[in-house]
């Protein structure tokens, strides 16, 4: 698989559930593009902000069947994606899964792509990590946050 797109996400919520946002940074391999994106919460939780920080940048992307390396310090999504739990839950139409909405939103970008996970630890000076953690965290301090419309405490 020649990879296309590198996409570096993290997600954070200060409280968790609390205030919440995600960060992305988004690379073409082989081009000096690079992209950044973030986006804040009124109340959310942190592994929603991780999975959505994947789901935004999958969405972003233009054209069919990419290769996409997702580096992520999830192992929340990471593992539900490369060890394939998510395909089983799809099978139980997420029956007692947590964030279903949001698993449901990520099979349907993923299938528009070749996706690959890497977990990275976080807070571990990558670099990429370090600054979508940055960005998470800054989103989640906006004056203006959006409501995730799918959380339920």
């Amino acid at each position: 698989m020649q990879e296309q797109v590198r996409i570096y996400t993290d997600g954070a919520a200060r409280g968790n559930p609390g205030p919440g946002g995600y960060g992305i940074v988004m690379e073409w391999v082989g081009k000096s593009y690079k992209k950044e994106f973030a986006q804040g919460f009124k109340h959310t939780t942190n592994n929603r902000m991780e999975l959505l920080a994947v789901i935004e940048a999958l969405k972003k992307l233009k054209k069919p069947n990419l290769n996409i390396r997702v580096f992520t310090d999830s192992k929340y999504v990471a593992d539900a994606v490369e060890k394939k739990w998510v395909f089983g839950w799809e099978k139980k139409n997420f029956k007692d899964r947590k964030n279903a909405d949001l698993w449901k939103d990520f099979l349907k970008e993923y299938r528009k792509h070749n996706v690959s996970f890497t977990w990275i630890k976080g807070h571990n000076n990558h670099p990429q990590n370090e600054r979508c953690d940055a960005l998470a965290v800054k989103a989640s301090k906006e004056k203006e946050l959006l409501e995730d419309e799918g959380f339920k405490n």
